[in-house]
């Protein structure tokens, strides 16, 4: 962030309730090109503010420069060697709640991790062990599917989930998806059409599981009979393992789908821009 005084700060900000559009413009690239820094600065004067314009001038501001940091964040999520599925859905939750810290989604999901883990036995066979997490999981700690409000943008953003314990097929999958992996269990994500599974895919072993239905186990030809329903053509990518990224692409695209059906255009345009990033 390039160096002002707090004078100078406190000067520029006091230019956004000026009646000459061009200065006001000025004051606002001025501003953004502080970079996310000057965020606090900016949130202060805003309490400070008894004029509803300028605070508005502000929320945008501050908005803009959120928004410009997620993106430099899922840049660098898309950059990195492992594509961490928890950071990138972290990235995605900033979006809505652009003050949640990484360390406190990590805490909550490890809690939940040593529920299942505190109840978990290496030496259950595949099934047995998906009944040991599907039992903690659904049963215990009540994780179910927001059939309800299923298109809310709340289903999408995993902070929310984990409080509210609803989800959609995606972000259910991606909780029992984190916990399973810490378990060393090969579970993967599977990306259906309509509906996203996840997969126990060993050497010798190979069966879907459905989180939005509390973890039940279906096989290949389930998947078969699902798509003949569908009438789509089977193709490899319904069966096999997907990526980190295509969750998290999987999770804008849901994200995009429910702005749109609340008739928010600007964070449709928004959510596509991220889109855009990760393809």
């Amino acid at each position: 962030m390039e160096q002002l005084t707090d004078k100078e700060l406190h000067a520029l900000v006091s230019l956004l309730d000026d009646q000459d559009q061009e200065i006001k413009s000025h004051v606002q690239d001025k501003i953004i090109s502080l970079g996310h820094g000057i965020i606090p600065f900016l949130e202060k004067k805003w309490e400070d503010s008894f004029n509803p314009e300028v605070q508005k001038e502000i929320e945008d501001l501050v908005h803009l420069l959120q928004f410009s940091q997620l993106k430099e964040r899922l840049k660098d999520w898309v950059k990195s060697p492992d594509q961490d599925l928890l950071t990138g859905l972290w990235i995605i939750n900033t979006y809505q709640y652009p003050d949640l810290e990484f360390d406190k989604i990590n805490a909550d999901m490890h809690q939940i991790y040593f529920e299942v883990w505190t109840g978990f036995k290496n030496d259950l066979l595949p099934h047995e062990q998906i009944k040991a997490i599907n039992h903690v999981l659904f049963s215990n700690l009540r994780f179910s599917a927001n059939t309800k409000n299923f298109h809310s943008p709340g289903n999408s953003m995993l902070s929310n989930v984990l409080e509210t314990r609803k989800g959609n097929p995606i972000s259910l999958c991606a909780i029992y998806l984190l916990v399973s992996q810490k378990l060393g269990l090969p579970i993967y994500g599977v990306n259906l059409p309509n509906l996203f599974v996840l997969t126990y895919k060993s050497s010798d072993v190979n069966f879907y599981i459905n989180a939005f239905n509390k973890g039940l186990v279906f096989n290949k030809q389930d998947i078969h009979n699902y798509l003949e329903h569908l009438k789509i053509a089977p193709r490899d990518v319904f069966f096999e393992p997907c990526s980190n990224k295509d969750i998290v692409t999987r999770m804008i695209r849901n994200l995009i789908v429910s702005f749109e059906k609340l008739g928010e255009t600007g964070k449709v345009e928004e959510v596509k821009a991220l889109l855009q990033i990760l393809e």
